[in-house]
């Protein structure tokens, strides 16, 4: 017997007894190498252009399984055909990429000119930051354009490589970038907006993992303090389990979260405040011209680099 399921967490034990299930083949999703092979296949049926390099549309899908490629793919074709054009170029990748990872651009969705400015810090926020601290990844493109459900605007950013593991630091540069937009709304407005919500979320969500599941708080020591998020057959409300640590524990670790967050938020005001100048510099071009993206990007980057990292240890050091 051959089965599959993307939830083995929560199948009845029995089923997984010896004798029934006794190889277990884990399917990851593919790496730069898989992605090209996969690309290839698909794109056998149609015409590229000679600005289609593979291996590159491969680098700028992390984190894309084979139907999202197939997607992709035909995505690309049916831009192509609605353009006229007789092979699929690279523009029609990129667009394609976008609709898949942010959704359809939403043009009738308009903001009013205060709604776009804040939009605008608050991107070129996130892509200042993103430019400064060392180990972020690189920053791809910068819109204003509203898409999908609720996105106003994104910072695309995309790794250099293929990852399976983050230290320390890398994760709290990632808490940096994250409170990036949050951070230019702050400075530059002296308020801030609801359009943070999903970057604190997931800001706090790292801030958590780092303080009980991987052992990065020195005042509460190398112990895990997650309980087994898997839930039992049938208990996928997870009713059953109760923490394991005390109510002190519990205040302690809300705490050492707390201190990461505020210390990322003061090392993020520090660059933010820093260059100032590209801050500005960025959203004025975001309200021209909605897109930052390519050989832009790159001096900007250049020019971020030049004038050197943000000055003092990455937040959270001695904690």
């Amino acid at each position: 017997i051959m089965a599959a399921t993307n939830r083995p967490e929560i199948l009845d034990p029995a089923l997984l007894r010896p004798g029934r299930f006794d190889r277990h083949v884990a399917i990851d999703k593919p790496d730069i190498r898989g992605r090209e092979a996969i690309l290839k296949i698909h794109m056998r049926d149609i015409q590229i252009g000679s600005d289609v390099d593979i291996r590159t549309i491969a680098a700028l899908t992390p984190g894309f399984v084979g139907a999202d490629l197939a997607n992709l793919v035909n995505e690309a074709a049916l831009l192509a055909a609605r353009r006229n054009l007789e092979v699929v170029t690279l523009a029609e990748f990129q667009e394609a990429i976008d609709r898949i990872i942010g959704g359809l651009e939403k043009k009738n969705r308009t903001m009013n000119p205060k709604e776009k400015k804040i939009v605008a810090y608050h991107e070129s926020g996130h892509a200042l930051v993103a430019m400064s601290v060392p180990y972020a990844d690189p920053v791809n493109k910068i819109s204003i354009i509203p898409r999908g459900i609720a996105a106003l605007g994104y910072t695309q950013q995309l790794p250099t490589e293929d990852r399976y593991l983050m230290t320390r630091e890398e994760l709290l540069n990632r808490l940096h970038v994250l409170l990036g937009g949050r951070v230019a709304e702050e400075i530059v407005f002296g308020d801030v907006s609801t359009g943070a919500q999903n970057d604190l979320q997931r800001a706090t969500d790292i801030a958590r993992s780092m303080v009980t599941e991987y052992g990065m708080s020195s005042r509460l020591g190398l112990i895990t303090y997650a309980r087994d998020r898997r839930p039992m057959f049938l208990d996928i409300g997870g009713a059953g389990h109760e923490k394991e640590y005390s109510e002190r524990t519990a205040q302690e670790i809300d705490e050492e979260m707390a201190a990461l967050m505020e210390d990322a938020h003061q090392k993020v005001r520090s660059i933010l405040t820093e260059k100032r100048d590209i801050l500005e510099r960025i959203a004025t071009v975001l309200l021209e011209q909605e897109v930052i993206e390519g050989e832009a990007i790159k001096e900007l980057a250049a020019e971020v680099k030049q004038r050197g990292d943000s000055p003092g240890p990455a937040s959270g050091e001695n904690r």
